[in-house]
């Protein structure tokens, strides 16, 4: 036969092709109305999902934060919380008074360098042992993270306390060591004194028990990097460095994202390691940091407004810094 049939209906919406011919394309199952409701239920079905756990942190963080901001526009003071005097509103008073103070921008700056300072330090020994761990035999890993695990496991106050006692002038196991081995200048030596070597040694103690988070977490996200990607990198020649910073890095963005903040938020607001390493913030204050200064001004001095002042300057900056720095990894990867 020569004639060509016509094309005819077929199952599920489709047209047969007539003879010849080429096939002609399914006609649409849904309307574009549908579609639009489908990809809409689909963006929205995974935010659903977390209305849970944002109705609990709504409760547990919403409600202190609004508290906090309200005491932050009043004079309140010790004789308010008594009731022996009247609650007076000021407005923004206790921030102009704050950003007046050049103490204020001390401890600031004592702060965003102090945190950062922990942030590297903590990100750097944490991804070099998460590395090291993925080379060692089960057994040694085993080791390696029980050790880490024990240090994270330690308490804040006791491990500040063990760390204090090492360092100890007299008695610490650091500073006997040290002149054991013929360096003199380190009989007696206080740690403490100068506001660096403060730092440095509270610092230590913040990496000490910070560093597990960051090991196990990159961990994980390492050994979950595909295997044949890292093989064809070595054999085209890539060091063990190239192929950890061209190729496991950017695949471990997210996770880099997570503990980042998360150290971030934790070196920024640390309180129990300076207040007990330096003795309430070193001498004359060298070693305050945000939120050492808020509680002295909140309850040591009885300003509960001035404190919380502070600590609402200090909430805004962490949620700007955490801003920033998500905005500077979704342009990374969108330029990749």
């Amino acid at each position: 036969m020569t004639a060509t049939h016509a094309a005819l209906p077929a199952a599920g919406g489709a047209t047969l092709p007539a003879a010849g011919g080429a096939p002609r394309p399914p006609r649409p199952l849904l309307s574009r109305r549908g579609r639009g409701t489908t990809t809409w239920a689909r963006r929205w079905e995974p935010r659903f999902y977390l209305v849970p756990a944002v109705v609990v942190l709504g409760g547990l963080l919403a409600y202190p934060l609004y508290q906090l901001v309200v005491v932050s526009l009043y004079d309140y003071r010790q004789a308010n919380v008594s009731g022996s005097a009247p609650l007076r509103f000021i407005g923004l008073q206790n921030y102009a008074r704050l950003l007046g103070d050049e103490a204020f921008w001390t401890v600031l700056g004592n702060t965003v360098v102090f945190a950062g300072a922990c942030v590297v330090a903590t990100l750097a020994v944490g991804g070099a042992l998460a590395l090291l761990a993925t080379r060692l035999r089960p057994w040694s890993r085993t080791v390696l993270f029980l050790a880490s695990l024990g240090a994270w496991a330690t308490p804040a106050m006791t491990g500040s306390a063990v760390w204090l006692f090492l360092f100890d002038p007299t008695l610490g196991f650091v500073n006997q060591t040290l002149t054991a081995i013929g360096l003199d200048g380190f009989a007696g030596h206080s740690w403490t004194y100068d506001k660096w070597s403060a730092f440095a040694l509270v610092g230590a103690e913040i990496v000490w028990c910070s560093f597990p988070f960051v090991m196990v977490t990159l961990y994980a996200g390492i050994i979950g990097v595909p295997t044949e990607i890292q093989e064809a990198a070595r054999l085209d020649g890539a060091s063990t460095w190239r192929i950890a910073l061209s190729i496991v890095a950017p695949i471990l963005r997210p996770v880099l994202a997570i503990v980042t903040i998360q150290s971030i938020i934790w070196d920024f607001k640390v309180f129990t390691q300076i207040y007990v390493m330096t003795g309430g913030g070193g001498i004359a204050g060298q070693n305050l940091v945000l939120n050492v200064y808020s509680y002295q001004q909140a309850f040591a001095a009885s300003q509960y407004g001035l404190g919380s002042a502070v600590g609402v300057i200090t909430t805004l900056l962490l949620m700007v810094v955490t801003l920033a720095y998500l905005r500077a990894l979704r342009r990374q990867g969108e330029e990749l």
